[in-house]
């Protein structure tokens, strides 16, 4: 990013940003990992505390704003609240102009708490609590997404100012890890039925919605979903139905190099498709894209045993934590980078030193709560630590406090890369040192 940005000058003063204080990452050379040991260091914390904690970049943020502005030109991000709530990462996606894509009366609240005005929230929930849908009306969310007769009955009953977005299944499959379709979408026989519905209980339609599925490997499940959405388009009009001037394009982004063969198909569909619809308002649901990548996870070693040649480690956080994904995703394979504050003051990060068949559990007494297995690691000991990267998105949001370990309270500290400014010590997300 370059020292000129504005962008990043948005988010450091956003609300929820502005008022804790932020390291500045050290050289690049010495990376995150050397943030991480100036934050256990000298960042304020007690020389005895050693719980978790997660590093959030914000300077990755504000550069992943930008490759998804470059890349989905006019394609505006309604971040997916469910995969990160993080207020700071919330503060900074709305500085920098995103809107919110909320499934629940709490995620509703937590973006209209950050001063998001009602019309930036899509509530992106084909099946909605009623209680939550009042809420909704009561607020002035008035948009939301349904994919059948049923939910347009309860949006009649308790909400009929609200307009609606269609959702479809894609009809291509996108061979993706979490396949949504199984679950939610209007299968193409059903897609006249509920925009009759709809016309029928005086109910505004005003676009089409799709998800192919998160981190999907056939990218062009996007151009079949995007043809999907223009027969809907057809379909409404072909029933004397009001233009609809809407097309969401879901979620499911990974700010990998899939992400430019996805952009590439879609723009390429749009203009196939919509190049005739100049009132078109394009928007999609990232959550991933931008929560995975920013965030670091720190967690301590607090227990060892050796057995022959096998290392055994526990750390303070695991599968019923921050590292939960890897209990329902068998493909998740997490990258552990040592630094042995405790053990090895000279020698840190363990540079040319001999590597041991480990495996690394986590805190609670479940057997399951297994991080790592035949994992090549140095030999460390207890107070040293394990700094897992890529750990944004879907983690806190689904931790959980079993056997009485808060994983789920895990402090953040903010950090960004910016000439000229002081290295501050960081705070948590509730101002504490």
């Amino acid at each position: 990013m370059s020292e000129t940005s504005t962008d990043i000058e948005r988010v450091l003063s956003a609300p929820g940003v502005k008022e804790n204080k932020k390291f500045q990452l050290l050289p690049e050379e010495e990376g995150v990992a050397g943030l991480i040991q100036s934050i256990i260091d000298t960042g304020g914390r007690h020389k005895e505390d050693d719980d978790p904690f997660y590093v959030l970049n914000l300077t990755t943020i504000d550069e992943l704003f930008a490759k998804w502005t470059r890349s989905l030109r006019g394609i505006r991000p309604f971040y997916a609240v469910k995969c990160n709530r993080n207020r700071s990462l919330l503060e900074a996606m709305a500085s920098l102009g995103a809107g919110f894509d909320c499934g629940s009366r709490a995620e509703i609240e937590s973006a209209l708490s950050l001063g998001v005005p009602p019309e930036d929230i899509i509530y992106a929930n084909p099946c909605k609590a009623e209680s939550h849908i009042k809420y909704a009306a009561s607020v002035g969310v008035n948009l939301t997404t349904v994919d059948s007769v049923d939910e347009i009955d309860k949006i009649k009953r308790r909400h009929p100012e609200c307009r609606l977005v269609i959702r479809i299944k894609p009809p291509v499959d996108a061979n993706a890890k979490w396949d949504l379709g199984l679950k939610y979408g209007a299968l193409p026989g059903e897609v006249v039925p509920l925009l009759e519905a709809a016309k029928s209980a005086g109910l505004a339609v005003v676009g089409v919605s799709f998800h192919v599925g998160s981190e999907p490997t056939r990218m062009e499940a996007y151009r079949g979903a995007i043809a999907g959405a223009k027969a809907a388009f057809d379909a409404a009009e072909g029933l004397g139905m009001a233009k609809m001037t809407m097309l969401d394009i879901g979620g499911g982004f990974m700010a990998r190099r899939q992400f430019d063969e996805a952009a590439e198909i879609i723009g390429s569909a749009l203009t196939e498709h919509f190049a005739d619809r100049p009132e078109l308002t394009v928007i999609a649901e990232p959550g991933r894209f931008f929560a995975e990548t920013p965030f670091t996870l720190a967690t301590n070693i607090i227990g060892r045993r050796v057995r022959g040649e096998l290392r055994e480690y526990w750390i303070n956080d695991g599968l019923f934590g921050s590292l939960n994904h890897k209990a329902y995703d068998k493909s998740t394979v997490f990258t552990a980078t040592p630094l042995a504050l405790s053990s090895d003051r000279q020698n840190p990060t363990c540079e040319g030193k001999e590597t041991y068949v480990s495996t690394v559990f986590g805190p609670t007494l479940d057997s399951i709560d297994t991080v790592l297995t035949e994992h090549r690691l140095p030999e460390l000991r207890a107070g040293d630590w394990l700094v897992f990267p890529n750990m944004g998105a879907y983690c806190a949001s689904a931790a959980t406090s079993f056997n009485g370990l808060a994983s789920s309270d895990v402090c953040t500290y903010l950090a960004y890369a910016h000439s000229h400014s002081p290295v501050h010590a960081a705070e948590n997300e509730n101002g504490a040192k």
